[in-house]
């Protein structure tokens, strides 16, 4: 016999490369259901909730006790479908009000698209322990008359925001010293002064740990550290704890009667799950063990409690490389300022710097010829003796003997004011201490107009 539910589905769109959520963060995703034949549905629906549990057994002689704590967070619904009927009132129907979903659905794939947004509240990090978990899940119900509901659910994974008004107080400096009286196979004494930075550290940072030691014993001893997180579980008045040593290391041997400062790099793992502090049922701590190995006795300990926050997610909110107005960012903000004719084009050479005479594109003279002006050059300029020795180049030929004239692509000015133009009204022969103001935007011209003669030569 065809089924007539064939499956029913929750997915969501990730909105990063973790696949991590935070506060205030939007989850969009979509249900999807296949019929196998035409059914009647009472209600479908998504819904967003989160919670915290814990649960544990003792045995006591011939007698078990469970403890059990639940913590809820909060719960959303979106209906797709809903009868009329329904006394759901403590939730909120679909948001796109103008789609109506029809309660009987047809055979094959239908899809059902759905947008919850997380609490901008201090709500713990998901968590996973031995006796407790923090979940943010997804849920989709089917109900029909007469029939069992259907579900199908996925898990979310939420990273909460730090709160920043008490990482200010965090990044104080942390001290810690002890001494300690040596007994029985050792004699004399250990005293240690150790500082670190800050107390709160985000995941793959180190931690710089200065020791000052002095040793005073008859003994040699070996500074040693390690890093270890705490699980601590909540339920009716009675707390599990589990701890597990992530990292250890040991500095170099101080030998008797000696005092050294030590100083010690540990890095955190990077994937060490973020502090919780903020779960009444559920503790996820860390601590930095500094100790002093001592044979035949025990070892001098100091222990630092260290927060592990949530390294940056770069890609949920970064801004796009450029702005929604398709500008640069250097189109804003304290950037150099572009040059007035940065590219030269073909019919724009570059200009040599703090020299404008004579420009790129009217060749040089060769070594004894007076030097022409900058685009409109004067006849003797052109012809260095009566010999016609003139200063070649490959594309701007010298002008035929007893010709005077400048070349055809530079008109010479109107008879009896061939001045040169106004904007370079400096002697040929001398160049300017800089280069020429850039002319005001729209209107540099590449060739002299008749205006530009209207002068008298100087």
């Amino acid at each position: 016999m065809e089924s007539t539910v064939k499956k029913l589905d929750v997915t969501y769109n990730p909105i990063n490369e973790r696949n991590t959520f935070t506060n205030g963060d939007f989850i969009t995703g979509q249900v999807m259901l296949e019929m196998g034949k035409n059914c009647q549905i009472d209600s479908l629906f998504v819904k967003f909730k989160a919670k915290a549990d814990v649960t544990w057994s003792e045995t006591y002689g011939k007698t078990t006790v469970v403890y059990h704590s639940k913590e809820k967070y909060f719960t959303m619904k979106q209906y797709f479908i809903q009868s009329k009927d329904s006394k759901d009132g403590e939730y909120v129907q679909l948001i796109n009000q103008t789609s109506n979903y029809p309660s009987v659905v047809a055979p094959g794939v239908h899809v059902y698209p759905f947008t919850f947004q997380f609490p901008v509240q201090d709500y713990p990090s998901s968590f996973k322990g031995p006796h407790g978990k923090i979940v943010y899940s997804l849920e989709a119900c089917l109900s029909r008359s007469m029939r069992p509901n259907k579900k199908e659910s996925t898990t979310v994974s939420f990273v909460s925001k730090p709160d920043i008004s008490n990482i200010s107080a965090l990044k104080t400096p942390q001290r810690m010293s002890m001494d300690k009286k040596m007994k029985v196979f050792t004699s004399g004494s250990l005293a240690m002064d150790v500082n670190l930075e800050k107390s709160c550290f985000v995941q793959g940072e180190a931690i710089k740990v200065v020791s000052f030691i002095k040793n005073n014993s008859s003994r040699e001893i070996k500074p040693k550290y390690c890093i270890y997180r705490k699980h601590s579980f909540f339920a009716k008045g009675k707390r599990k704890v589990h701890t597990k040593d992530l990292i250890k290391e040991e500095g170099s041997p101080i030998p008797e009667k000696a005092s050294e400062t030590v100083t010690q790099v540990i890095a955190i793992p990077r994937d060490a799950e973020p502090s919780i502090l903020n779960c009444n049922i559920i503790k996820a701590e860390y601590r930095l063990r500094v100790y002093l190995d001592v044979k035949y006795a025990s070892d001098p300990t100091i222990k630092f409690d260290i927060i592990v926050l949530p390294a940056l997610q770069g890609s949920a909110h970064a801004p796009p490389p450029y702005s929604a107005a398709g500008f640069e960012p250097q189109a804003f903000g304290n950037s150099a300022p572009t040059p007035w004719n940065p590219v030269p084009g073909p019919l724009n050479p570059t200009l040599p710097p703090r020299n404008p005479a004579p420009p790129s594109w009217n060749p040089t003279p060769q070594p004894g010829y007076p030097a022409p002006p900058v685009w409109n050059p004067a006849p003797p300029a052109w012809h260095a003796s009566p010999s016609g020795n003139l200063a070649q180049t490959p594309w701007n030929p010298a002008p035929p003997p007893g010709n005077p004239a400048p070349p055809q692509w530079n008109p010479a000015p109107p008879p009896g004011n061939p001045a040169p133009p106004q904007w370079n009204s400096a002697s040929p022969q001398q160049s300017p201490p800089f280069g020429p103001s850039p002319p005001p935007y729209g209107t540099h011209q590449l060739y002299p107009t008749p205006n530009d003669f209207s002068q008298e030569k100087l």
